[in-house]
């Protein structure tokens, strides 16, 4: 039976929150929703957990470590209001401690859209559930309607986010501890992500780690140690290495829907929990490792190297090099700008029944690595050079572009030196547009823009570009075209 009552924060507020008789119940904590399901009130299973170092944890994350409240208002250093917007919808961070009718925590509700509809399965009632990666990620995707599924593109934008929030917070001097399925939530409908139970977060030196993590996100460094004593100085715990490890399997599930590690490789027959400890940690294997296929699944539905190189590089980091080495893994940001520039060569798949309906383009792949179907010709590329600032008039080959009729541009594609992130001017500077069988360039708004001939294309102005063509720009850009990919650069 429900009712209705009311906690009283720290800052001397009173909210009211729906008692239910079978709170949603985590690890640590069990949750109830205020009436209009705007925020949360959360309540320690074990009043005893709430200690003095959990308190002044929260106090700390809740002012001088808050990314979602400018610095001039007691946030995290470096915050302004329009980067403080962005993150509070990247995190459900808490923003008040409850002291009546007994300690809690306060935090924002997750949009409505992480949470499942009545129409999400045609088989299974889901309304009201989270939307856990698992169900997009394992072999739940079946009960899901099409819908929900997303596809390659926005799986990277999940990606991207998820890469872009922990990047924050390891900035920040900060680690979750236990990023995985469970705490970050996500819509692949559309691309949207968001990072939840930031109250654990681990402050190195000052706030120890809480929990180990979740099966299957735990590094493996750390389920290797479990069994040794907490003050065993050879035991591992949770930190902003152990974070890049989770970071890397989620952005791996979230492309290939399956888990890095998992295959069919047996490392003991003793018991299957000891098999599961020894594969996730001291024996885990990358199930795509080239040097060692013992965990190899028969049928890979796409490979790490269907993603370019960009992305391959940082997978074979992540979990061949620095799987049994944490200081050889990827950093949040590596993933960040990896993914953002990998977003850029995105093409979508002719073939209407393709579930991943894109690929990432490379010259050497002629068919699509998800459906088979072999690849159009009505993509160009766009290859961007940057002058050097030790030998000017020197020029280094930095991206490329797969554009197509009606692709933006942006001032990272005319500018040396900017990627993409929360504070990057998204303002639309040019675009290519297909007339016929011909493509030109359109400038919008780019000032110091000039034509393969040398005229300047100014803004309002197009310009015709084919194979071959090189548009410059008085900020040290070049822009080559290709179409042919007979001769690769």
């Amino acid at each position: 039976m429900e009712r209705v009552s009311v906690a009283v924060t720290k800052s001397g507020k009173r909210l009211p929150y729906v008692v239910t008789d079978n709170p949603p119940r985590g690890g640590m904590k069990y949750t109830y929703f205020a009436p209009d399901r705007s925020y949360v009130i959360q309540f320690y299973n074990n009043p005893a957990d709430a200690d003095y170092n959990t308190r002044s944890r929260i106090e700390a994350i809740i002012g001088k470590y808050n990314p979602t409240v400018p610095e001039a208002k007691g946030g995290a250093i470096g915050i302004d209001e329009k980067t403080a917007d962005y993150y509070s919808k990247r995190y459900c961070w808490p923003f008040d401690i409850v002291v009546s009718p007994e300690f809690g925590i306060v935090s924002k509700a997750y949009p409505k859209k992480f949470f499942f509809d009545s129409a999400a399965s045609p088989v299974l009632n889901l309304f009201g559930r989270d939307k856990k990666s698992n169900w997009f990620t394992s072999a739940n995707r079946r009960f899901l309607h099409k819908s929900e599924l997303g596809d390659l593109r926005s799986a990277l934008a999940c990606s991207v986010l998820l890469s872009r929030s922990v990047r924050r917070l390891h900035q920040a001097g900060l680690a979750h501890s236990d990023l995985s399925n469970n705490n970050v939530l996500i819509d692949p409908a559309t691309g949207d992500c968001i990072v939840i139970d930031i109250d654990s977060l681990v402050v190195p030196g000052l706030y120890p780690p809480e929990v180990a993590g979740t099966r299957g996100y735990i590094a493996p460094e750390v389920v290797s140690s479990m069994n040794l004593d907490r003050r065993d100085p050879r035991r591992i715990y949770p930190s902003a290495k152990t974070d890049l490890h989770a970071l890397a399997v989620l952005i791996y599930e979230y492309i290939f829907f399956r888990h890095p590690l998992i295959g069919p490789k047996v490392n003991s027959t003793v018991s299957a929990e000891e098999d599961d400890r020894l594969s996730l940690g001291e024996k885990a294997l990358f199930i795509e490792n080239p040097y060692d296929r013992s965990n190899r699944p028969k049928d890979l539905s796409g490979e790490i190297d269907d993603l370019g190189e960009i992305l391959s590089g940082l997978f074979k980091r992540a979990f061949i090099d620095g799987l049994h080495n944490p200081a050889l893994r990827p950093t949040a940001l590596e993933w960040e700008r990896g993914l953002v520039r990998t977003w850029e060569l995105l093409v979508e798949c002719d073939n209407k029944n393709c579930d991943r309906r894109w690929q990432i383009f490379s010259p050497e792949t002629r068919f699509c690595p998800f459906c088979g179907n072999k690849i159009s010709d009505k993509n160009i590329t766009l290859n961007f050079f940057y002058e050097t600032k030790t030998n000017p008039g020197e020029y280094r080959k930095i991206f490329s572009s797969s554009v197509t009729d009606n692709s933006p541009l942006f001032c990272w594609h005319f500018t040396p030196n900017i990627i993409p992130d929360e504070k990057t001017d998204k303002t639309l500077l040019a675009y290519i547009i297909k007339h016929g069988s011909d493509f030109y360039l359109v400038n919008s708004k780019v000032h110091g823009l000039y034509a393969p001939d040398g005229r300047l294309i100014a803004p309002g102005r197009a310009c015709a570009i084919d194979d071959g063509d090189i548009l410059f720009s008085d900020k040290g850009v070049l822009i080559q075209i290709q179409t042919d990919f007979a001769n690769l650069i």
